[in-house]
């Protein structure tokens, strides 16, 4: 039976080896296309500006938001019981950063020219202020996990091979595990976390309110869009927590399964909380049936893409998770489906909040005014921006990959073990 599960795992391991191989393949045409082509191949025009990369790039801030905001209260809280799951957390927030930016950064029309905001920034701007704080998060999501993994790259900087040299040089050569540093390690971890929290909840209700400041889009301009964007960071990063550590955490035990069906009513929880504000929006903003926003939301439900909305994130991306998670509490491969269901459709919620409110005429009869191809007020993202989305899918999965291998991120010691007896 032993050797059937190997065969099985071997089998499974080449297969997503090959998936991950076809996503590069397409993915690498996609980028090649933008660089020689520009914007020309994508769907989008002069009045529908924003597409599918817009909506990749928040729905990846909104996981890194949302995994690192639960991990942080990992440490402010001194949960001891989820503080070994917090390295891997602060590496999903790290990595799903840094695919939200490498999302945008193919949507800017000059992607040299991305620096320009840091030196001549507009104060005024909602957009150059996300900027800064996406700067000063990252920082500091790198800073938290350095510390996070301290003791555990002490222990791999006494290997020979490549993992050793990558903790040395984390290590900057001081390869101590002294009691008092790792103490005064811990602290530093926790302040750091605690500053973290409001910056976190600052820049994912940020991203909102950068929608939500746009008066001349009634269906974005609404107060509850900085707390959608809050809610839906924590739903989308804890699911997809729930999801890497159902999978891919080595070892199997009752404290694991307990941390797990924990971390999943807990999703379930804000997953609800979070449909009950999207019932709230749309149902007043539709109870007469009349203005711009109801026709927009009306779209949104009954429109020629109503399946993203009632197949992917009310089927697929919460009724059925629902389900899973509220019966299947025993099962961590049940709850790390739920989970995975739940981070991976979301991104019909990100797409419902980009476009439609881009494809309605704010101008009755502007939409028959003019004639070109970029002059329509429809939107379906070309195999093209799919290509690109590939891209930052492949490179995530590679980053992940790579940092599981050279990074101790899976390792189930916990900070400070060496001096703290391990609590239970």
């Amino acid at each position: 039976m032993a050797t059937n599960a190997a065969t099985h795992q071997r089998i499974g391991s080449k297969a997503l080896i090959a998936v991950w191989l076809l996503l590069v393949l397409i993915g690498a045409q996609g980028l090649w296309l933008r660089f020689v082509s520009g914007h020309q191949p994508a769907a989008y025009g002069s009045y529908v500006t924003w597409g599918l990369w817009v909506a990749t790039y928040i729905y990846f801030a909104g996981i890194s938001a949302g995994a690192y905001l639960l991990t942080s209260l990992v440490y402010v809280g001194k949960l001891r019981r989820f503080e070994r799951f917090a390295p891997l957390g602060l590496f999903v927030a790290a990595i799903t950063m840094m695919l939200a930016l490498i999302a945008i950064l193919v949507d800017l029309g000059h992607m040299g020219r991305f620096y320009y905001i840091f030196f001549r920034p507009n104060f005024s701007s909602m957009m150059a202020w996300m900027v800064w704080l996406y700067a000063a998060y990252t920082v500091l999501v790198l800073a938290q996990l350095r510390l996070a993994l301290r003791p555990r790259l002490v222990e791999h900087s006494r290997d020979a091979g490549v993992r050793g040299r990558v903790a040395r040089f984390l290590l900057a050569g001081r390869t101590d595990a002294a009691p008092e540093q790792l103490d005064a390690d811990k602290r530093k971890l926790r302040l750091l976390a605690a500053l973290g929290i409001p910056l976190v909840v600052t820049f994912s209700g940020g991203v909102g309110a950068l929608f939500a400041t746009v008066v001349a889009q009634p269906y974005w301009h609404t107060a509850l869009y900085p707390i959608f964007f809050l809610t839906g960071a924590v739903v989308s990063g804890g699911a997809l927590l729930l999801a890497a550590i159902a999978f891919l955490w080595p070892e199997r035990d009752e404290a694991l399964q307990s941390a797990i069906g924990s971390l999943a009513s807990l999703v379930l929880a804000v997953l609800l909380f979070d449909l009950m504000l999207e019932w709230a929006e749309f149902s007043v903003a539709m109870w007469y049936g009349i203005g711009h926003q109801n026709a927009m939301m009306s779209r949104v439900l009954w429109g020629p893409y109503w399946y993203v909305f009632w197949v992917f994130h009310i089927l697929i991306g919460s009724l059925i998770p629902i389900g899973i998670l509220a019966r299947h509490r025993r099962s961590s491969f049940a709850l790390g489906i739920g989970g995975l269901l739940v981070a991976g459709a979301f991104m019909a919620v990100r797409l419902n909040i980009v476009i439609p409110a881009l494809v309605e005429p704010q101008l009755k009869g502007l939409e028959e005014a003019y004639y070109d191809k970029r002059l329509v007020f429809e939107y379906l993202p070309t195999w093209f921006e799919w290509q690109v989305v590939f891209f930052v899918l492949a490179a995530g999965i590679a980053l992940f990959y790579v940092g599981c291998r050279l990074l101790p991120v899976l390792n189930s010691s916990q900070f400070g073990e060496s001096n703290e007896p391990r609590q239970h």
